[in-house]
């Protein structure tokens, strides 16, 4: 058991691997035992939980910066962005950044659009030739950030900018609202349950949509039978029928994110991961997530009891809430 940020954790050991599944505090385990039992019991009924959805949808939308009516719900960043790719022309070239997470760039890969890849810090001079830029606020293979007000200064008024900020929400703090697209996945840092994800769409957006995926849900409980069709007028015209359960611990999870002080969740964070920098003789960065090609570096820490990640042949850690000096001292004394 962990104490931090006002509530605890049932960690057990040293778990460095949020980046991959984030850890929830002890409050969002209990409400969703509590939903689990209800639902076991025969208690529960589905209007019941149109309250969690629609606390969990405000909250995320207050995290980017967003009205509530522009946030369409779905289950994971691939099928949200996946719409999106959908609804482009043929041929629409999309830029993206080198070894760039795949559920960014497969589904605008799979819809047959030209997908071109550049370093990440080009990527800002090179949206002038793109009609889609499509990035990692936060890279999920090593943690590098990209440019945001690079980015947002070079980009053309007719380029759409897709942000996919499951790795940054709910640790750094950035404005964006002006992206065309926002999308995120809340099992990480938002530390809520897999099965609830969230995207954010422009005005400008939202006209060229079209609700191919759409179920009852995007028509509401006046809209469960029969045609014609009829959806909100909003974009929860786009919504998928939400994985009820993931939404109850988003409930719980996102608001209470949303009360801490922004600024020093950020720095516990990346203040860790570059003390663990300092300590390895490695530059500082502005990331809570640091990726260690050391030899042999991902075997010594699970010998040590670790829980960490292996991606693109490095080590990565990532350092949230629950994290302390010690599990930094752990590590460095596992790789010494």
């Amino acid at each position: 058991m962990r104490s931090a940020f006002g509530t605890t954790f049932d960690v057990d050991g040293i778990y460095l691997n949020t980046p991959s599944i984030g850890v929830p505090p002890r409050p969002v385990v209990d409400a969703v035992s509590e939903a689990v039992g209800a639902w076991g019991r025969a208690e529960s009924s589905p209007p019941q939980f149109d309250e969690a959805v629609d606390t969990a949808r405000a909250s995320f939308a207050r995290f980017v910066g967003v009205s509530p009516s522009s946030v369409v719900l779905g289950s994971a960043v691939s099928g949200l962005l996946g719409l999106v790719a959908a609804s482009l022309p043929a041929g629409t070239r999309v830029l993206t950044a080198e070894r760039e997470f795949t559920s960014v760039t497969f589904p605008f890969a799979g819809a047959g659009h030209e997908v071109i890849e550049v370093p990440l810090e080009d990527l800002p001079e090179r949206t002038v030739s793109a009609d889609v830029v499509a990035v990692s606020v936060v890279a999920s293979a090593d943690g590098a950030l990209v440019d945001l007000e690079a980015l947002r200064s070079e980009v053309g008024p007719d380029t759409l900018v897709v942000l996919d900020a499951t790795q940054s929400l709910g640790w750094l703090p950035a404005d964006l609202s002006w992206a065309d697209v926002v999308v995120a996945g809340g099992y990480k840092w938002l530390l809520s349950p897999r099965g609830a994800s969230w995207m954010a769409v422009s005005d400008r957006l939202a006209e060229r949509l079209v609700p191919h995926q759409s179920g009852w849900y995007a028509g509401g409980w006046h809209a469960i039978y029969g045609l014609p069709l009829r959806l909100h007028p909003d974009a929860r015209r786009f919504d998928l029928s939400p994985a009820w359960l993931a939404h109850v611990g988003a409930a719980t999870a996102l608001p209470w994110l949303e009360s801490l002080d922004a600024a020093a969740v950020h720095d516990h964070g990346v203040g860790l991961a570059n003390r663990l920098r300092a300590g390895l003789d490695l530059p500082p960065a502005e990331s809570a997530i640091v990726a260690l090609r050391h030899e042999g570096a991902a075997d010594r820490l699970a010998a040590a009891g670790i829980r960490a990640a292996l991606r693109g042949g490095a080590a990565r850690l990532g350092f949230h809430l629950h994290n302390t000096d010690a599990d930094v001292d752990a590590v460095l004394e596992a790789l010494a």
